[in-house]
């Protein structure tokens, strides 16, 4: 695509705020970008939204072939208001008729969208799916934006230098991020696909072979959804990283730190009195952190669960995890069983009983508090 010729930058607003050597350099990257054959349009989004440095990058990994709405419908099939309903979902803006932004990557992912017509899933459900993925991803991309941002960063590189660096690190490390993605993802499936087996098996009155008595509980961050929304990625995983710490720090002898999921740590123990100690100690330990690190909550359950890989599956997992959406912060709730294990070693309260999503039935809730010294 040719280069838009006798662009003003200034008389467009791209220079607006700037003075001096900013200035200077922010006129280079427009510049050479523009030579490049990024349209005006492109230029003018990525400056409101303070993401210009990175369009050199953004266009080594994307196909320079682009698309307006109106071609991917051509392409693929799929009505354009259904393409902006997409977008909207995952939280992408939504580009002016004529604004060729979509990539050859975007119309192939479109056209799979027959696919999951033609297998039985609605449009809602799908739209349901691009707003799960769009939370989510969106936060891995930021990270991941800023790995090699770290690794080119060197004091006195002019703008338009530093994008060029940035780009060619973009280069070398994005075709790691497809595959590493897929695992993860498919491993999260492998994971869910278990646990909703088990789940099914438990509610038709099945047995599970090899299950055992073990006591379990989740700790989470309060706030930390609405904390992704107000302080960077690298911040969200420092207090990811500290929950862990603080979790394995607690998992001593019959207690074990099952795994972290991002804002929550499950524990697991086959002495349910162990486990309430571990985790009562692990909301301490989140309180002394201080008024930066956000209180924990957690639920606590005991029943017969399935060991597998080194996780656990069944209802007392999926309870504890339903109880703890319902605990205050700095409190542990625990169930009936798990009371009834340890009624003389806590002094408890009755919490209340609840109807949890998930769980058949209400469930009686107990608030366990170190007995007196």
């Amino acid at each position: 695509m040719p280069a838009e010729p006798g662009i003003d930058f200034a008389a467009e607003g791209l220079l607006e705020g700037l003075e001096g050597k900013q200035r200077a350099e922010r006129l280079i990257l427009l510049q050479e970008l523009t030579a490049e054959g990024v349209p005006l349009s492109e230029l003018r989004r990525s400056t409101t939204a303070g993401t210009i440095m990175y369009l050199p990058a953004d266009r080594v990994i994307s196909s320079r072939d682009r698309y307006t709405s109106a071609q991917v419908a051509e392409l693929t099939g799929i009505d354009e208001e259904f393409l902006v309903r997409v977008r909207r979902a995952m939280g992408l803006p939504i580009p002016e008729g004529d604004e060729a932004i979509y990539t050859d990557a975007e119309v192939e992912s479109t056209r799979e969208i027959h696919i999951a017509r033609a297998a039985g899933i609605t449009d809602e459900e799908l739209l349901d799916l691009m707003r799960v993925l769009g939370r989510g991803l969106s936060q891995v991309a930021e990270l991941l934006r800023a790995v090699p941002l770290k690794l080119v960063l060197q004091p006195g590189m002019s703008e338009a230098e530093l994008a060029q660096s940035y780009a060619r690190a973009a280069e070398q490390l994005y075709p790691l991020v497809d595959p590493l993605v897929s695992n993860v993802l498919a491993l999260h499936m492998r994971h869910a696909t278990q646990s909703t087996v088990v789940s099914e098996l438990e509610r038709s009155g099945g047995q599970l072979p090899g299950s055992r008595e073990i006591a379990v509980s989740f700790a989470d961050l309060v706030g930390f959804t609405r904390l992704g929304e107000e302080v960077p990625p690298d911040e969200l995983g420092r207090l990811a990283m500290r929950l862990e710490s603080l979790a394995t720090e607690v998992a001593v002898g019959p207690v074990r730190l099952v795994k972290t999921i991002g804002d929550a740590a499950m524990l697991a123990s086959p002495e349910p009195g162990a486990l309430l100690e571990a985790t009562l100690s692990l909301i301490e330990a989140a309180d002394g952190e201080g008024e930066d690190f956000p209180q924990l909550r957690a639920g606590a359950a005991l029943g017969a669960a399935l060991p597998r890989a080194g996780d656990w599956f069944g209802r007392p997992v999926n309870l504890a995890s339903r109880i703890t959406s319902v605990a205050r912060p700095g409190s542990l709730l625990a169930d009936t069983a798990l009371h009834d294990s340890a009624a003389d070693a806590y002094r408890w309260s009755f919490a209340g009983e609840r109807r949890l999503k998930g769980i058949r039935g209400p469930v009686r809730l107990f608030r366990p508090r170190p007995l007196p010294a």
